[in-house]
């Protein structure tokens, strides 16, 4: 921590997406938009799932999981990002900072779990469908789930207790409009080898480790497409790979651009373009890219709005 001679820091200044007085507004307004769609479709997607008796499978148990941590995360960002936009000074304490950068990486680290666990109930449905209820029971679904949420929460801790063991007494002034390991370690006026060496070895491995994850269990899907002999099946197949390949291929490429670079590469204007894609955007085009298109979901949405009492006694 700070020597005692050296005054720390009690609040952090935002810059935000933007620094130009005449944006402010309608920065805000897109955002606004963006945070009620990204709202409305999680929280439409947790309640289907939720109500409906026919959505009760693996595959939408996992599916409502994403929805659940992509609007936790969207929502430890977005709402104060919004009131900055329409305050003058964008101020955040110490300690709400460590708080919102403990929050982001609980749900960024489970979010990239998740979706490599969605990957892997894919390989097994389509891969070895006879050994489906099997090898993906509600026993392994609840114990990948709480996996997931116990390594994304220790690695939380773990990371930002990091970040924040190094001293802020110079400049507060962050440009960004969150509090990320980055921005943040750019402030410091004291040695942050180690804090940036756990920032770095940790997304690493777990982008590494998920993507291949991702990345095996979508090749034994391809090669089983390809052994189908009905050409509808491997159109079919091929529409729903490339829908969910199409989200993974962006969060992850957000990811890796943003954290496996050296820190003498970084642009932190560019850094937070990549930030708005992977808090904001991708969250609202999940419940679309995944769920939307999905005729199970369109069709239980029909019978909710039909008879949303039926519906609710279902559960």
């Amino acid at each position: 921590m700070a020597p005692g001679n050296v005054t720390q820091v009690s609040e952090f200044v935002f810059i935000g997406v933007s620094d130009l007085p005449e944006l402010q507004i309608p920065l805000f307004l897109v955002f606004l938009l963006i945070y009620g769609l990204t709202v409305m479709g999680n929280l439409g997607i947790i309640t289907l799932i939720s109500v409906d008796s026919r959505l009760q499978t693996p595959m939408y148990f996992f599916l409502r999981h994403l929805a659940i941590i992509n609007f936790s995360n969207s929502t430890v960002i977005a709402p104060k990002m919004l009131v900055n936009f329409l305050v003058s000074k964008k101020t955040t304490s110490y300690y709400e900072c460590a708080t919102q950068l403990g929050a982001f990486l609980v749900f960024i680290v489970a979010e990239v779990f998740i979706l490599a666990v969605m990957a892997y109930d894919r390989y097994v449905a389509i891969c070895n469908p006879l050994l489906y209820m099997v090898v993906v029971s509600r026993r392994i679904c609840n114990l990948l789930v709480s996996l997931t949420y116990l390594y994304s929460f220790s690695t939380a801790i773990v990371v930002s207790s990091c970040v924040f063991s190094v001293s802020y007494c110079a400049s507060n002034i962050i440009n960004h409009f969150y509090c990320d390991n980055v921005p943040l370690l750019a402030l410091s006026c004291s040695d942050t080898y180690i804090p940036e060496t756990v920032v770095f070895i940790s997304a690493a491995t777990n982008i590494l480790f998920s993507m291949t994850v991702v990345l095996i269990s979508y090749f034994n899907i391809v090669l089983s497409i390809l052994r189908m002999r009905s050409s509808e099946g491997r159109k079919k197949a091929f529409s729903t790979c490339a829908s969910h390949m199409m989200a993974v291929t962006v969060f992850y490429g957000t990811l890796l651009f943003m954290y496996l670079q050296p820190r003498t590469s970084h642009f932190l204007d560019t850094d937070k373009m990549a930030s708005v894609f992977y808090t904001l955007v991708i969250p609202m085009l999940n419940p679309m890219i995944y769920s939307l298109r999905n005729k199970d979901v369109k069709a239980a949405l029909r019978r909710f709005l039909t008879n949303p009492c039926g519906s609710l006694k279902a559960m």
